[in-house]
């Protein structure tokens, strides 16, 4: 995943990122190194926040561009 990577380009905190999500930063960080899986849910929420695809997040592509309708 690339979250921790989003994360850092937008110089967001893990705290800060956890506090938005509405969970523990120790939970966040799990979901950073990929030890805990992130629920869909959180998932939109930060595509939404990156401005990005759920399939870039997660690695299944190398275009950061979000999806048009």
């Amino acid at each position: 995943m690339r979250l921790k990577d989003l994360r850092e380009d937008h110089d967001y905190t893990q705290t800060y990122i956890a506090s938005l999500l509405g969970v523990r930063q120790n939970t966040y960080s799990q979901y950073e190194c990929e030890k805990r899986e992130i629920p869909i849910a959180m998932l939109i929420q930060l595509s939404e926040l990156y401005g990005t695809s759920v399939d870039y997040i997660l690695g299944l592509t190398s275009n950061p561009e979000r999806y048009k309708e």
